[in-house]
């Protein structure tokens, strides 16, 4: 292993846990969370486009490594509550990636780093590709390729716990002047992620819906300020829903 990587997988975060609600602990979140490794050294690893990337750094800036977006949130969060884990976190997020971009750099960005957890969240730009015009990112395209990643994932890390994020779009910004298009193109992708989930057995964060109970408190551009990429509070929002998420499976703290 290089010293940088050695560096990066060691040296990830410092602060920004007080933006969770205080009355929430990770006891609390994880009390249902059983896990092979129990001791520490457990290692997060956070895959998918911008909306995961959050305008991270690609050198040893402690400070950025980890963007600024749901990836870092989860992970200030664990890492402050759990010191004694040595938890690891890894953000691999890159902006504008569909899952063709995912699937070229797999081996260095996901299988080299040895995660424990694996999340994804990928779909956006494979639906703006197609409003577009584009006749190679199709559906079938799109579930074909997604799932020879999973295999391929599970073939070479067998005990990986998979978490699938479900793409997500709101009719606002550059979206509002074709919601229809965006709609017709987006939802049997969320659909081909749902059904991925469930054939590998991961854990599914739909994070479409949890956006449209959100409405209920305010208007969709308070969430999510282009149709794509989330406000602070969206971000926010995708942390915690998260967190809730992943409590019902794994186990960390008993």
């Amino acid at each position: 292993m290089s010293l940088r990587r050695e560096f990066l997988k060691t040296a990830v975060l410092g602060s920004a846990a007080s933006i969770f609600s205080p009355t929430i602990s990770v006891a609390e979140v994880f009390s249902e969370i059983d896990l092979k490794k129990e001791e520490t050294g457990y290692t997060f690893l956070f895959q998918g486009d911008s909306i995961t990337d959050g305008n991270r750094t690609r050198n040893s800036d402690w400070n950025h490594v980890m963007g600024h977006g749901f990836a870092y949130l989860i992970a200030s969060r664990l890492w402050f509550d759990h010191p004694e884990k040595k938890f690891q976190f890894f953000n691999r997020g890159v902006s504008g990636n569909k899952i063709t971009d995912l699937a070229q750099r797999w081996q260095m960005d996901t299988i080299d780093l040895k995660p424990d957890l694996i999340n994804i969240l990928v779909g956006v730009n494979d639906t703006e590709a197609a409003v577009k015009g584009s006749k190679e990112n199709t559906t079938d395209q799109f579930e074909s390729d997604y799932r020879k990643l999973l295999q391929t994932t599970k073939e070479k890390l067998p005990n990986v716990q998979l978490v699938l994020c479900i793409p997500f779009l709101f009719p606002v910004g550059r979206v509002k002047d074709k919601p229809e298009v965006y709609e017709k193109e987006l939802r049997p992708r969320q659909e081909i992620v749902r059904k991925l989930a469930k054939e590998f057995n991961a854990i599914e964060i739909d994070f479409q819906s949890e956006f449209d109970k959100a409405l209920k408190k305010a208007a969709a551009d308070y969430w999510i300020w282009d149709g794509i990429h989330p406000m602070p509070a969206g971000h926010e929002l995708m942390a915690r829903f998260w967190l809730n998420e992943v409590q019902k499976k794994i186990k960390f703290v008993k």
